[in-house]
């Protein structure tokens, strides 16, 4: 058979696992007959299969789709093909956007069989069948929500047995304790009763060699992605010994309900208060006593204060803002209170700097209030600036801009390498044709693909640097209206949340250090230093206002 020209396709299969339990017809068995039974009468070339087994529709983040992606990005392949537009997904506004704005706009044929769907055609029906996929997700999602509710109510278990039971052989929904791991249980609870803290059960199961919960599912017991294995961590911490310690399941209860989801098309899940669980008491065999349960979870909270009067400091105000200049992770709110005064004795830590955890960090800390005091001060300094003192500034950026000139030339340049790039998109699949149609050899298809495949990495390389040159022509206005911020401010008393974000984009701090020629020195003498670096939205760091000033 005569294969027409530029069909080069990739076939799309998903199936979820509510699906598979249904029905043989959405079964990916059959999805293929179909798609390759169409190829065959329409002359289509099918290059390639991508499969998503067990993924529900409602969300695009599929290993499979996701590979289909990248390799369309490639040129591999000029049309998508799926059964019907369920397959693609069934969240109504992704759906369409791939279907009738994506692929059209990038060149992608898509076509849905069963639907009558061809993004080459008028598809007046589409929205009416987008949202009706949309409907079964939901109605779905409501009866799966229901099943559980009773469930639960009854007080059957219908969730992934926590670490230290498994699920009866012949009962999915009853726990038994698990041989390998409920002794680790019982001995996490008898040593939190002796009075381990937390952090010292964590050390002691790891040099004991213990395997944690995660990585113990990974291992023996639950069938993971290659994605969810990797963060599978080796090592106990003493967050999940705190979360096993505060589980009334090894009472031998049932609680359930703990988080849900913020949508049927979320992944995410949000915490429901405790009045809203699901609890049923003696379900099944518990693996500690009432008294030593209560003897660790008392234990637990030795040591600690009633922080809720330092709230104001507790909720630290540069969540999300201040990081290690060594790690780059978040620094996390700690400390301890020493006659009353929390404000002195509070702290931002390094969360990577921790002993329970694999390749910590050497870490960084900075007390609270002496962050807070730098950065209001900083911004203050920057509210000081005359007019004259930041024409100054602009017009050195200015400056360093360069003439208009550069610009246009940017421009100008940054479109014949998209117009290249465009060229190189549709040169690709017509090669891939030549060689189906005996025009072309494997050998000469192949390094003409790679050549072209080169040549797009050099382009793309070349557009991203003028991309970033382009940035830069564009500096002026930023500093412009940073200070257009800052005039608004006639200066700042206490640094509050608001503020902070409105101003500050990142804050990284170095661990402090002896300043040169200095050999010793101790906190009281205040001889160490701490590199503080603030970037502030629009400008970055603003070297060029403390040359100023």
């Amino acid at each position: 058979m005569r294969i027409e020209q530029n069909k080069i396709a990739f076939a799309y299969f998903r199936l979820s696992r509510e699906e598979a339990q249904k029905s043989e017809s959405s079964s990916i068995t059959n999805q293929r007959m179909i798609v390759t039974k169409y190829c065959g009468q329409n002359g289509i070339r099918l290059v390639r299969e991508f499969v998503d087994d067990g993924y529900s529709g409602g969300n695009f983040d599929r290993p499979g789709f996701r590979q289909m992606m990248n390799e369309l990005e490639r040129g591999m392949a000029n049309t998508v093909i799926t059964k019907d537009l369920s397959r693609l997904g069934r969240d109504m506004r992704e759906s369409s956007y791939y279907a009738e704005q994506f692929f059209p706009e990038h060149g992608i044929r898509y076509i849905a069989i069963s639907d009558n769907f061809d993004s080459e055609s008028e598809n007046v029906m589409a929205p009416f069948q987008f949202a009706m996929n949309e409907v079964y997700l939901r109605d779905g999602s409501r009866k799966v929500k229901d099943v559980l509710k009773t469930k639960r109510n009854e007080g059957l278990y219908c969730a992934c047995p926590p670490y230290g039971y498994k699920k009866a052989p012949r009962n999915k929904n009853q726990l038994v304790p698990d041989e390998a791991t409920a002794p680790v249980v019982q001995r996490i609870f008898e040593a939190a009763a002796n009075g381990d803290s937390s952090r010292r059960i964590a050390e002691s199961l790891n040099r004991d060699g213990i395997i944690p919960p995660l990585k113990y599912r990974v291992l023996y017991r639950d069938e993971f992605s290659e994605e969810g294995a990797a963060r599978a961590s080796d090592f106990w911490n003493y967050t999940t010994v705190k979360r096993i310690l505060k589980n009334e399941v090894y009472l031998g209860h049932t609680v359930l309900g703990k988080t849900k989801k913020v949508s049927v098309k979320s992944k995410k899940k949000v915490p429901v208060p405790i009045s809203e669980w699901a609890v049923t008491e003696n379900t099944h065999e518990a693996l500690v006593s009432e008294e030593v349960f209560n003897a660790a979870r008392d234990n637990l909270g030795k040591g600690t204060h009633d922080f809720r009067q330092y709230d104001h400091v507790r909720k630290s105000i540069f969540s999300g803002i201040a990081y290690c200049a060594l790690c780059g992770h978040a620094l996390c709110s700690c400390g301890t209170v020493y006659k009353g005064e929390r404000n002195k004795y509070w702290y931002l830590s390094c969360i990577n700097k921790r002993k329970d955890i694999s390749r910590p960090c050497t870490g960084t800390r900075v007390r609270y209030a002496d962050l807070v005091s730098l950065v209001t001060d900083d911004l203050n300094s920057l509210i000081s600036l005359t007019d004259e003192q930041i024409d100054g500034i602009v017009k050195r950026v200015m400056r360093e801009e360069g003439s208009q000139n550069a610009a246009s030339a940017y421009k100008l340049r940054r479109e014949r390498l998209k117009d290249r790039l465009a060229v190189i998109d549709k040169i690709i699949p017509k090669l891939y044709a030549d060689n189906a149609e005996g025009r072309l050899d494997d050998d000469r298809l192949s390094r003409m693909v790679a050549d072209l495949q080169k040549e797009t990495q050099v382009l793309k390389a070349e557009l991203t640097d003028i991309g970033s040159e382009a940035l830069k022509t564009n500096k002026s206005d930023n500093y412009k209206m940073f200070f257009e911020l800052i005039k608004r401010y006639s200066h700042i008393e206490e640094l509050d949340r608001n503020t902070l974000v409105t101003f500050v984009e990142r804050i990284e701090v170095g661990p402090k250090v002896l300043p040169a020629g200095k050999k010793r020195a101790t906190h009281k003498t205040s001889a160490f230093e701490q590199p503080v670096r603030i970037f502030y939205k629009f400008v970055g760091e603003m070297s060029e206002i403390r040359e100023e000033r």
